[in-house]
């Protein structure tokens, strides 16, 4: 009897299948074409793709979304099908795309970063769109392919095909069992990392696409409330944090070296350290660079700390001693908070702050966020006469030429100044060669010919590479940067003035082309092999390592020349310049680079960097980079510190809690009163 009952169930189970199947072929083919796009995206990025965990998330959602064509009649349910593909095709291209330049995944909140595209979009062309985000695009065309051939069949004539809640709500209760399955899969660190969002790598490996993303518009809609109703927890969090970690203010010898002195900075457009260690054919890439470094206090180990808001991020980071935040960016989203920033504090000293760019005032929202940052004035594209174009807006040799009468009448009317000179030329895609003057990336080798006459010969090298090109853009900026400072001095406006000259970001460059760089064979034009022992691999930290950029200060009399390696990031730049320069912000994250004999550079993705390693947050894994013993204390001690620095910094941009705090001390103290 029992054998009879099991055979019974098999077969109504046997049954039920395959009539399910052929009754609901549409529905499937969305699905599993869906899912088959969310597992690309993580095959695309983080290389994750085989783990049971986001493909459970990515199937419940799927199935949660097509769930509701049943309320639409079989006929017309090709029309939610398809809205849903392209829009979901379009979350996952997006994705891919994004994070082949960034590094990152794309948020809700940067639509209106977005709106930047349209200014570069030689460079997303060029350098973002490949050929596996094309492949991506097929989705909607399989679904509408199996809908025509269905069609064609009489699939929606002959077929009694239901619609309706009878059908959609078993489709729904099994989505939210798979969603409740995977949810209890997930351990304390990664529910914690949803939580805050800002780890999106490890994100998109734990819980897929599409989860990260519906995440992803609750977290960027919970500023918004919790600065209504959150407001009293975060800042007792993060007064706590800045109770607790109070650092000493250390004198040393450079304090108040510069004070009462100018101030410009120079931001280096996309240079890079590693161009600065690169000659061709006896000729550096760098050569004024290279003499800034030596003649003054170069930071040979220091990072840039960007998110996704690139050079803005740099801007922001630099001149408040914050992180960039975790939702969307600082300049276009949170413009309107208060900072305390270096303008600001110099105008305490009666500095006179301005900023100067060739490109368009309102890219990035610098018209607006400059003022807010405290400088007195930003000059742009509009106040400058584009004589020279290359790239995005005005060439960096007829911008500096302009700026220089511009300083030299700002230095007649003010006692003391701080100006930021940002760069241009050197942007990404670095495609206008012919612009950038004739600087070759080939190599010259000696070769012997059939009548044993040695002659010089030239080979590609890294003529026609994306680097190579790069090398080229590096070394107009370079001329352009030695020109600069040549017809400053001619204005007598080095005397009182300290030059700050930092990179703002890496440029984003293939590895196949560093591999190229460091692994050529000139007699062959080609990459010598793997197993060759001269061969440099360029893995994920290699390249993470050569990220870093230059940050140099000098001065005309040269009476600072020293090489720093310790760990440096952009964050540290505020309290290092306040060290000199005689100021302080009380919610700089930071350090007085001259004050630590161990600093940490802390990114946004959670990864962080010290002397001795660089810890890998997504990957839970550190390279070791000297011959020492790592405890795991020293790692977990670091890795909460990461997380304090994020959470704090962006408590304080999205809550506005600066503000905030001046708001409540100013009513406590019109109380006392």
């Amino acid at each position: 009897m029992k054998k009879k009952l099991m055979k019974f169930f098999i077969k109504i189970k046997k049954y039920n299948y395959k009539k399910y199947i052929h009754e609901n072929i549409l529905f499937l083919t969305t699905v599993i074409s869906l899912l088959i796009n969310a597992t690309l995206v993580r095959f695309f990025t983080v290389g994750n793709y085989f783990e049971i965990k986001p493909l459970l998330a990515d199937l419940a959602i799927t199935i949660f979304l097509c769930s509701f064509a049943y309320l639409f009649r079989p006929k017309k349910r090709i029309n939610y099908y398809m809205t849903l593909s392209v829009f979901l095709t379009f979350i996952c291209l997006a994705n891919s795309v994004y994070y082949t330049f960034y590094t990152s995944f794309i948020s809700v909140s940067l639509i209106l970063t977005s709106l930047q595209i349209s200014e570069v979009g030689d460079a997303v062309v060029e350098n973002v769109l490949q050929l596996k985000d094309f492949v991506l695009l097929i989705q909607p065309f399989i679904v509408l392919f199996v809908y025509r051939n269905l069609k064609r069949s009489q699939y929606f004539g002959k077929e009694k095909l239901g619609y309706g809640r009878k059908i959609m709500i078993p489709n729904l209760i099994f989505a939210f069992f798979l969603f409740l399955l995977f949810f209890s899969t997930l351990t304390g660190v990664e529910l914690s990392r949803l939580n805050n969002q800002w780890n999106r790598e490890f994100l998109i490996m734990k819980v897929g696409v599409y989860t990260y993303q519906i995440n992803d518009i609750v977290k960027s809609l919970e500023p918004r409330i919790h600065a209504f109703f959150g407001y009293e927890e975060v800042a007792r969090e993060v007064a706590d944090y800045y109770k607790n970690n109070q650092l000493e203010h250390k004198t040393n010898k450079y304090t108040n070296i510069f004070k009462g002195k100018n101030i410009i900075t120079i931001h280096a457009e996309s240079i890079q350290t590693f161009a600065m260690d690169l000659e061709f054919n006896d000729e550096e890439v760098t050569p004024n660079l290279n003499k800034l470094a030596r003649e003054g206090l170069h930071f040979t180990n220091f990072y840039s700390q960007v998110g996704v808001g690139t050079s803005s991020d740099s801007e922001f980071t630099l001149n408040t001693s914050l992180m960039p935040s975790s939702i969307g960016t600082v300049f276009v989203s949170y413009w309107d908070r208060e900072y305390i920033t270096i303008p600001k504090l110099l105008k305490e000293q009666d500095y006179y702050s301005f900023s100067m760019h060739g490109n368009n005032g309102t890219f990035w929202n610098r018209l607006a966020m400059h003022k807010q940052l405290g400088y007195n004035r930003y000059y742009h594209k509009a106040d400058f006469v584009i004589d020279e174009k290359i790239g995005l807006g005005l060439s960096d040799k007829s911008f500096f030429r302009q700026a220089v009468p511009k300083i030299k009448n700002i230095a007649d009317k003010y006692k003391n100044f701080y100006g930021t000179m940002i760069m241009l030329t050197n942007h990404t895609p670095f495609s206008e060669v012919e612009a950038y003057g004739e600087f070759p990336v080939d190599m010259k080798i000696e070769v012997t010919n059939e009548e044993d006459i040695t002659e010089l010969v030239s080979v590609p090298y890294m003529e026609g590479t994306k680097l190579g090109n790069y090398l080229k853009a590096t070394h107009y900026a370079d001329e352009a940067l030695g020109q600069f400072i040549q017809d400053l001095d001619n204005e007598g406006l080095l005397e009182n003035t300290v030059i700050i000259i930092y990179g703002d970001h890496d440029a984003r460059l293939p590895k196949k082309d560093y591999i190229k760089l460091y692994n050529y064979d000139p007699y062959n034009d080609e990459v010598i092999d793997k197993d060759d022992e001269m061969y440099v691999p360029v893995d994920y930290y290699t390249y993470e390592l050569n990220r870093k950029v230059p940050f140099i200060i000098w001065t005309k009399d040269k009476k600072i020349k020293k090489e720093v390696d310790l760990v440096m990031g952009m964050y540290d730049i505020l309290p290092t310049l306040g060290n000199m320069f005689g100021f302080h912000s009380p919610y700089q994250l930071g350090t007085d680079i001259f004050s630590v004999k161990e600093n940490v550079v802390v990114f946004p993705n959670g990864n962080w960097l010290t002397n001795k390693l660089y810890y890998n947050n997504q990957k839970e894994e550190y390279l070791l980079l000297e011959d020492t013993v790592i405890t795991q204390e020293y790692i977990d001690k670091y890795i909460e510190h990461a997380d304090n620095v994020l959470t704090i910094s962006n408590y304080i941009i999205m809550y506005d809690y600066i503000r905030r705090q001046k708001e409540t001390e100013m009513l406590m103290q019109e109380y006392k009163e």
